[in-house]
């Protein structure tokens, strides 16, 4: 299971981070990551951010070079086929969320909060149904890890994304508000901000 998990967190990295970036840089010479170092709350978000997908890809490669899942507090009651099944599922769905998510969202999409772009309120496709649908994909990517890889680690890896994301919807919500004013206003109150 641990390989396949790597080849497939490896294959989100790339096509919902990397590619994405790259996109934007090539046409509009761009850095759409555009998460800071320093001491702010969004600073803070973006170390942990960081930190949870080293996790992820450590915790995976050490499965994959032997390190037995005991030694990550293994989560046995939850080991049942169909909850494996149904991680795996959503691992595939949250990925296709993703992706059909970041380009509804087109050369608006960023890694952070960009403070120099007057962004353009995209309120179509997956966006009238999920004011974070990008966030909600990588969520439901967190909690297919944990349940077709069930111990305390992955657990931890879910829960602590889980906060930053949180955290960091606010902390974006808060930055539209402020730039779109009625326009953000309105379609807060028409769309909810999961589902």
């Amino acid at each position: 299971m641990a390989p396949a998990l790597l080849a497939f967190f490896t294959i989100f990295f790339v096509t919902a981070l990397v590619l994405p970036t790259w996109r934007i840089w090539k046409r509009d010479r761009v850095n759409a990551l555009v998460l800071p170092y320093d001491d702010t709350a969004q600073g803070l978000v973006a170390k942990w951010f960081r930190a949870t997908l080293f996790a992820i890809f450590a915790v995976l490669l050490a499965l994959c070079l032997g390190l037995s899942s005991d030694a990550l507090g293994r989560l046995a009651w939850l080991e049942a086929a169909l909850i494996r099944t149904a991680g795996g599922a959503l691992l595939v769905l949250s990925l296709l969320w993703v992706v059909v998510a970041q380009a509804q969202m087109g050369a608006s999409w960023r890694i952070g909060i960009d403070a120099g772009l007057q962004p353009s309120l995209v309120s179509r496709g997956v966006f009238g149904r999920s004011r974070n649908p990008i966030f909600l994909g990588m969520r439901g990517g967190l909690l297919g890890l944990f349940l077709t890889l069930p111990n305390a680690v992955t657990m931890a890896i879910f829960l602590l994304g889980e906060m930053l994301m949180q955290v960091q919807v606010r902390l974006e919500e808060a930055h539209l508000a402020a730039t779109l004013g009625q326009d953000y206003a309105s379609y807060r109150r028409s769309v909810r901000r999961w589902l």
